[in-house]
């Protein structure tokens, strides 16, 4: 019978663990996670990019809910382990959920450190962790102006950029007089200060925080002295605790951490402990290259193979701010026994130091250029005698000449044993190794196959090179295209093209021809083929519903509560008593929580329970309404302004014109959400210069402008062309839409694809080409006769997929006697 191992901790450093111990004894236990978060194992170091937007959570889950069930792994999401029975082998959930173990390995991570002054605890006052202060972070981005960081460490300095780049003027504040003392020497902080007041962050430095400040909400920041900066949101980032409340409470020996010995067991002989907890020799750490460390020695003892010791970590720092270079290791500063070796080039942001002892590194500190950091961590940790090197050492690894491998790139002068990737303790020649023996060809190969690359992401240029030196030319390091999924090594524009070409009307069809390396697609590519094939073939092409997203599916926006939102089309933002009437009635006849006016001049209907949307969207259509695309990949708005019909500066009827543009397009499915609007005048109140096709009013016609977008990245359009007449109008909408319908790839806006594709190739087919321009718009046209069809009706009156929308039901079932 197998023993029972008990994870409590569902973070890196445990579920590292968890992966070191299957290797090597896969069947020694029955394994059981609780973890506080309703998640998977997801990468912490890379939430910073997700704050930017760089990422998305998908991207930085390191193991996904399939991940455990593959590996018999029960694990318990969203559970807190509360209390530890050592004497009968339990734990037991702040739910009442228990578990009985053999082994108990801790993995509790650590807490923020929240500086305990008036008004820590107001609302807005939040710290970053975990995907929910960035989920709070984003959010308020989204609502509110200014924001204050307190602390100008690494976490800090992430933080502040990540809410920057959300539009937020953001001030930093700090109690010493240089950001990252603990990572970097003084010249190298002016000049990471500097480049980072450049991207716009503010700074208050050897500022002591007195008070936060506010009544329901933040307000402000009160410092010592009395000034006042004004903050609707404050992020506390000053430093992180072990968190030791569990392992104290059960009795376990803790200091500042729970103390462990080489082995990576606590005072019970039974329970280990790894990661951000734990103390050992007198050191705590925060960072995820020694908590591998630990994960590789806890896995050995785990596994009963007894050998391994973990006798501490060397670590090494990069900020993860898009941009800046930076990199350091070990004892940077020096001291009296010390030598220093520094170069920098102030012009071009570039600062290298090497502190050497008895001709060996003992530290480094790299700023703007920072290639040949692993280089002299590698030299660093080995204790190599670098006397020989003196002269070329600031030169890089490359500069060698003579005495490396001259010529060569740094990955090829690397030797088999160097550390590669100091986040997983992967060397040159395991991912040599894994390239060879396993036969991989990309980056995304070498990331699922060995971990490297796939944490904080400074060391990918060295993997790419290691790729490049291994395979030669079967390698790019700069592919000029991605190919559609991991499915398949093909383009979107190579797919398109053989739906085109062999008239391909099925997701089925698309991938037998092209040789999907999985027989049913994945999440990326079935949407994507879905919109393909109907785009290409709307006569013959059938729509696969279970291909697309769930919104799309249901025809309704899912809420965060599970219910949905209805939004009817208002054509041009034009409505009627009537209209509102019926929708004043739906709303009370359904018991909708919540009416709100939309960007859009739409009406938005919120909190629907799903098995209500068939009836509701009947009572719409019996009032004249149709669906308003609101959750589709389709045209969503056509925005207008009153226009000529009514306001004095107006100079043609954009309200009209909107109403036709809408009744004309409205349906068609695109690779991504497709808005349009309607200006009177150059005043510009439709807004027409930041959505996908505007239409700008002026006293001699209409100018036409495309590719423009709100949201996250504003991008205002580009002027396509001056038309004359309304029919003009409606001709150049139709061909630039099919255009971008035909061309596209799925899930790219109008903005993105103007700028890989070039405005100058549009304009030679839309406004030189009167021959295509007008076969565009004919194709357009044709492909409406199959698109405009109520998706509401359908559900409603007709019944198509009505199982979609019926609850489950509830079986009762008496006592067996």
């Amino acid at each position: 019978m197998k023993e029972k191992l008990v994870l409590v901790g569902n973070g890196m450093a445990g579920v590292r663990t968890l992966e070191e111990l299957l290797k090597l004894a896969p069947d020694a236990y029955d394994i059981t996670v609780f973890g506080s978060e309703p998640y998977g194992n997801y990468n912490r170091i890379l939430l910073s990019p997700v704050l930017a937007r760089e990422k998305n959570i998908d991207d930085i889950m390191l193991n996904d809910l399939s991940w455990y069930k593959e590996n018999n792994i029960i694990l318990h999401a969203g559970k807190e382990i509360t209390k530890i029975d050592r004497v009968n082998r339990k734990v037991m959930a702040a739910d009442g959920t228990t578990a009985s173990y053999d082994r108990l390995l801790l993995a509790t991570g650590s807490n923020p450190f929240i500086i305990p002054v008036p008004g820590h605890d107001l609302n807005g006052v939040i710290t970053f962790r975990d995907i929910h202060d960035v989920e709070a972070m984003l959010d308020a981005s989204s609502k509110y102006k200014n924001a204050v960081v307190i602390g100008g460490g690494l976490l800090g300095l992430e933080a502040a950029y990540g809410l920057r780049t959300q539009g937020m003027d953001v001030t930093v504040v700090h109690l010493l007089d240089s950001l990252m003392e603990r990572q970097l020497d003084k010249p190298a902080a002016a000049l990471l200060k500097e480049q980072l007041q450049e991207k716009g962050l503010n700074f208050k430095m050897e500022a002591q925080t007195e008070a936060i400040v506010g009544g329901e909400r933040v307000t402000g920041v009160r410092f010592k002295g009395g000034e006042e900066i004004t903050a609707e949101l404050v992020v506390m980032a000053v430093g992180i605790r072990p968190n030791i409340k569990l392992a104290q409470a059960s009795g376990i020996h803790c200091e500042r951490g729970v103390v462990i010995n080489d082995t990576m067991q606590t005072f019970d002989p039974r329970i280990y402990a790894v990661g951000e907890c734990v103390q050992h020799r007198q050191a705590t750490y925060g960072l995820v290259a020694p908590l591998f460390d630990m994960g590789k020695v806890c896995a050995n003892h785990l596994a009963n193979l007894g050998y391994a010791r973990y006798q501490g970590s060397a670590t090494s720092t990069k900020l993860k701010v898009t941009g800046i270079e930076l990199f350091s290791v070990g004892n940077f500063n020096g001291d009296d026994s010390t030598e220093e070796i520094i170069v920098q080039d102030k012009s071009r942001g570039v600062y290298k130091k090497v502190v050497i002892k008895d001709d060996k590194i003992e530290g480094a500190v790299l700023y703007g250029d920072t290639i040949d950091g692993s280089w002299y961590f590698q030299m660093m940790k080995d204790g190599t005698d670098i006397s020989e090197i003196r002269n070329q050492l600031m030169l890089g690894q490359h500069h060698l000449g003579d005495a490396g491998h001259g010529g060569q790139n740094a990955a090829a002068a690397m030797s088999d044993d160097m550390e590669v990737c100091g986040c997983n303790g992967i060397s040159k020649g395991e991912i040599t190794k894994a390239i060879v023996d396993k036969g991989l060809f990309t980056l995304d190969d070498v990331k699922t196959h060995t971990k490297a690359s796939n944490s904080c992401g400074s060391c990918t240029g060295l993997v790419e090179q290691i790729l490049v030196s291994t395979l030669g030319g079967d390698y790019s390091a700069t592919p000029t295209e991605k190919p559609v999924c991991k499915c398949t090594d093909h383009t979107h524009d190579e797919v398109r093209a053989g739906i085109r070409k062999h008239k391909l009307t099925t997701i089925s069809a698309v991938r037998d021809f092209f040789d999907w390396q999985t027989p049913d697609g994945c999440a990326s590519c079935r949407p994507a083929l879905n919109y393909y094939v109907l785009a290409t073939w709307p006569a013959e092409a059938k729509d696969d519903p279970q291909s697309r997203f769930i919104n799309e599916r249901v025809h309704a926006n899912i809420q965060k509560d599970g219910t949905y939102s209805v939004v009817p089309r208002i054509w041009g933002g034009v409505t009627n008593p009537n209209e509102l009437r019926a929708i004043a009635d739906i709303a009370e006849k359904y018991k909708v929580p919540t009416i709100k006016f939309t960007g859009g001049q739409r009406i938005d209907l919120l909190g629907v329970k799903k098995e209500d949307l068939p009836p509701m969207w009947a009572d719409f259509n019996k009032a004249g309404m149709v669906s308003g695309h609101a959750y589709g990949k389709s045209l969503r708005t056509v925005k207008t302004c009153v226009g000529q019909e009514w306001c004095r500066f107006g100079t043609q009827k954009s309200m009209s014109l909107g109403v036709d543009l809408e009744k004309f397009t409205w349906g068609s499915s695109t690779p991504h959400k497709y808005k349009m609007a309607v200006s009177g005048c150059p005043r510009n109140c439709a807004e027409a210069t930041i959505k996908d096709f505007g239409v700008v009013c002026v006293d001699s016609g209409y100018e036409l402008h495309v590719g423009g977008n709100g949201g996250i990245k504003v991008r205002a359009t580009d002027l396509l062309c001056k038309v004359s007449t309304e029919e003009e109008v409606k001709e150049y909408c139709g061909a630039f839409l099919q255009l971008y319908r035909e061309e596209a790839h799925y899930l790219e806006r109008t903005a993105p694809w103007i700028e890989r594709v070039g405005l100058a190739s549009i304009k030679k087919i839309i406004n030189d080409d009167e021959q295509e321009r007008k076969a565009l718009h004919e194709r357009f046209i044709i492909s409406q006769q199959y698109s405009q069809k109520d998706p509401w009706a359908e559900r409603a009156s007709e019944g198509v997929e009505a199982y979609e929308y019926t609850p489950i039901k509830v079986i009762k079932t008496g006592a067996v006697k």
